[in-house]
């Protein structure tokens, strides 16, 4: 079925929070020091991996990546709706709102492969200890990084390619903070079922596949936990993967409840809170787990800082 009105479209209006338009400067400032926060918390985990030579071990190199992520997403959405907010809604090119989605998917798509790599490294870690340095080593962990990105990219260049190839019609009004897949989805003129097909199977691998096995590397880690006789052996066990679980949760509960749980009889509101959870919220998130509740990264951290103390003082002699 082709919609009446089939005029191509070659921009769109983001209308951000209308509902809320009283509140734009609050926002604007909530949102702007989330961002700072984000970028700030990120690139010191990437920072710290990179210089501090205790945190040279693969979940740590995994961990800077998913940062990378994390900088990436964040800083592909928030400027723009910082925008949109300030200026109660704003147009954005088609060719912008793309590239837009473009980046959020290859983003998002490798933090979820990225997510799976870390669990597979923590169950190498503990349920196979004597040969974890033998395989996670410098080239398979470099390796399991560029297919994470290479898939990531390519399953969003499909995407794009397969929206470029088809025709979007008026109204080019898009009632969100940026160009996400289903607003856009809202505006096609053209037969979906192939695009709902490519979305099916990108879902299965890039979603359903990595979060079945997570789960399922999970069982074992708890049940290898589990016949650990030393208390104190459980909870240095447990400890090394608790952050990663964490993040797994809230990142995988956040893209249930926006992709998985049927959008129909959902407000505008909702939808848009949901989005804001895993592009704002989250990538903030990643960087205060893993700070507050690891050992080693405080360590790396504060050596840094007394580094730094020494260097001030000596220098001021």
């Amino acid at each position: 079925m082709h919609r009446e009105n089939q005029t191509t479209v070659t921009e769109f209006l983001l209308l951000g929070f209308p509902a809320i338009h009283n509140f734009k400067i609050l926002l604007f400032l909530v949102f702007l020091l989330l961002y700072i926060f984000t970028l700030a918390g990120n690139v010191l985990i990437i920072a710290l991996v990179s210089t501090s030579h205790q945190l040279q071990t693969p979940m740590y190199f995994f961990l800077s990546h998913l940062s990378l992520s994390d900088i990436l997403q964040t800083t592909d959405i928030v400027p723009n709706m910082l925008y949109v907010i300030m200026a109660e809604g704003a147009i954005i090119s088609f060719a912008g709102c793309i590239a837009q989605y473009f980046l959020f998917g290859t983003s998002g798509g490798a933090e979820c492969l990225l997510l799976t790599v870390m669990s597979y490294d923590r169950y190498l870690a503990i349920c196979h200890p004597l040969r974890y340095f033998a395989f996670m080593d410098l080239k398979f962990c470099c390796q399991m990084v560029f297919w994470s990105w290479f898939l990531a990219f390519m399953a969003a260049t499909s995407m794009v390619i397969l929206l470029c190839s088809f025709q979007f019609c008026n109204p080019n009004v898009i009632d969100h903070f940026f160009c996400d897949l289903d607003p856009l989805l809202e505006h096609f003129c053209s037969e979906r079922f192939i695009v709902d097909t490519v979305i099916f199977f990108l879902g299965i691998s890039f979603f359903i596949f990595p979060f079945t096995f997570i789960v399922v590397t999970y069982v074992c880690i708890s049940l290898t936990i589990l016949r650990i006789k030393s208390i104190t052996g459980r909870q240095k066990a447990f400890s090394t993967c608790s952050s990663h679980l964490a993040v797994v949760f809230t990142y995988y509960g956040t893209l249930i409840a926006k992709y998985v749980i049927p959008s129909k009889g959902q407000s505008l509101t909702v939808m848009k809170i949901n989005s804001l959870l895993y592009t704002v919220v989250i990538p903030l998130f990643n960087p205060i787990i893993y700070t507050l509740r690891n050992k080693e990264i405080q360590a790396a951290l504060w050596k840094c800082i007394s580094i730094r103390i020494q260097t001030y003082f000596s220098s001021m002699r």
